[in-house]
């Protein structure tokens, strides 16, 4: 199978609505709410994201087809005092999903982290998505904790 990643180009229509179409099915997935997205939001999501600066986005695609789809923001490390690449969206369509797409398309989003001089990178997952667990282990990620006697880093959010 030829797959193709790529960092997206926002402003390119079809990668756009490939994007909006990805984030859907990545919605109604469990792991992803379940529910989709309005067809405005996924018609307006990468103009959103073009104007978010430092975001960039990986794609993959089959031939013509996009199959795969990663979201990330800068962000900067106080403790190293450099910046970070939060990883917010990793999709990989569910009749792709176990071929090794979303590990290639981590090391795309590595190599341009690496580019823009960032120290790591960061990303959440659901504790019950034991697959994803499994990928970002193999990626090189870990739970993240600076004093063993203190426990893991928990992610929450305050919804405004």
């Amino acid at each position: 199978m030829d797959i193709h990643i790529f960092q997206a180009d926002y402003l390119d229509p079809a990668q756009a609505r490939d994007i909006g179409d990805l984030l859907h099915h990545y919605a109604l997935d469990p792991m992803g709410g379940g529910t989709g997205l309005s067809a405005d939001l996924r018609s307006r999501v990468a103009a959103e994201l073009a104007r978010v600066p430092g975001a960039y986005s990986v794609l993959a695609y089959a031939g013509d087809e996009a199959v795969g789809l990663v979201n990330c923001f800068s962000g900067f490390s106080t403790f190293q005092c450099r910046p970070l690449v939060n990883i917010h969206d990793v999709v990989v369509h569910r009749d792709y999903r176990g071929r090794g797409i979303g590990g290639r398309m981590l090391e795309k989003v590595e190599q341009i982290a690496r580019g823009r001089g960032a120290c790591k990178l960061t990303l959440e997952v659901l504790e019950g998505n034991r697959a994803a667990q499994q990928a970002y282990r193999k990626s090189g990620f870990a739970s993240y904790e600076l004093d063993p006697r203190m426990g893991k880093a928990l992610f929450w959010e305050k919804p405004l």
